[in-house]
């Protein structure tokens, strides 16, 4: 079994700058675009597109709540429809610079909050297949939620993402925080290969849950996140997984 290393990334905008995606790109194989709603700009979009085709990364729309000021990661109330063309318009807006640049939009990925609210809110996660069915690319999530559940119903194929910086708690549910720490990239690593090798994840009290890994996912804004890239790229390496 192989998997993928994603990262979400192009999230500075203006001259805000958040994350080194140029020292990051070499050891990932997914870039998640910002689409300007949560953090990038026109400039960043186009600059992270023309990086990751430079270094042969597959690129995908990341896309989110209408909430800059939060980064994305404060919850809104949006109907379905509304939500569905938010996300549609993020879409189009990275998808011209792809098309520029002579790249092929590869895969979807909600953030933050939206993320959060599509894995548990079924109108949520059905706006995100009204916006997005007719691209015919994967799009990421969590197994065994609504993630799962909507996406494949809706015919969009689905890949299990696994988020290596972050904490699941005693049930499996991922710990979605306003800000990042600064794990250990040895543990970060470790816990991405068990992630994928056995099929496990543990809380920090140390509760075993099952879970599934076909695409791992790392943070740019991730305080020490350059030496957990390079930590997790060598671990999955080593093991064979990558």
């Amino acid at each position: 079994m192989t998997v993928d290393i994603n990262c979400d990334m192009g999230e500075s905008f203006g001259l805000y700058k958040f994350g080194d995606d140029a020292a990051i790109m070499p050891y990932i194989t997914e870039a998640n675009v910002a689409c300007g709603f949560h953090g990038s700009d026109p400039n960043h979009m186009r600059r992270t597109v023309e990086l990751a085709k430079a270094h042969d990364v597959r690129v995908g729309a990341h896309f989110s709540l209408p909430d800059l000021a939060g980064f994305g990661r404060r919850e809104m109330k949006i109907e379905r429809d509304e939500m569905a063309n938010i996300v549609l318009y993020q879409i189009g807006a990275l998808n011209e610079f792809l098309k520029v640049c002579g790249v092929k939009l590869a895969h979807l990925k909600p953030h933050g909050a939206l993320y959060g609210m599509a894995a548990r809110q079924e109108h949520i996660a059905q706006a995100i297949c009204d916006a997005s069915e007719h691209l015919d690319v994967p799009i990421f999530g969590l197994a065994g939620t609504l993630h799962e559940e909507i996406y494949t119903a809706r015919g969009m194929e689905f890949r299990a993402e696994f988020f290596a910086d972050l904490d699941y708690d005693d049930d499996g549910n991922l710990l979605i925080t306003r800000e990042h720490g600064q794990p250990d990239p040895d543990a970060v690593a470790q816990k991405a290969v068990r992630a994928v090798r056995d099929g496990i994840v543990a809380s920090p009290a140390g509760v075993e849950n099952a879970v599934r890994a076909q695409t791992i996912c790392i943070h740019s804004d991730t305080p020490n996140v350059l030496d957990i890239a390079r930590t997790v790229r060598s671990a999955l390496s080593e093991a064979a997984l990558c």
